[in-house]
């Protein structure tokens, strides 16, 4: 299974950005997907997370400035970041909780992207 991210990159205050993860490999289902992101010298930290069925969380930070949502079909999980600040600084991974086939059984783990660096700077 591999989850891999792209759409990061540098924007001024104010601006937008827009983050993909699509997720691959013998996926049986997945259940969460969401994005964390970890900015320097501080601990990794939630910023939005959604159910298959479409329930979504977001952290208090981003709320009103960030939309996540999936493609179900795709196993791709998007983050629309919207007046973005200086503090959204950080390497944004993306995270799903799935059920994997191994070749003989089925299992349920998390799994990471290798993360993509958003840089707000003006």
């Amino acid at each position: 299974v591999q989850l891999v991210e792209s759409g990061g990159g540098v924007v001024q205050p104010g601006g937008s950005l827009r983050l993909f993860c699509a997720a691959s490999g013998s996926i049986f289902s997945i259940n969460a997907m969401g994005w964390y992101r970890q900015a320097p010298g501080k601990q990794r930290e939630l910023v939005a997370t959604v159910t298959s069925g479409g329930i979504t969380n977001y952290a208090d930070s981003v709320k009103g400035r960030f939309t996540i949502s999936r493609d179900n079909a795709k196993n791709t999980v998007y983050l629309q970041m919207n007046s973005l600040k200086p503090e959204d600084t950080a390497v944004y991974y993306c995270n799903a909780d799935l059920v994997y086939y191994t070749g003989s059984v089925y299992r349920g783990a998390g799994f990471w992207g290798q993360g993509t660096q958003v840089t707000v700077s003006s």
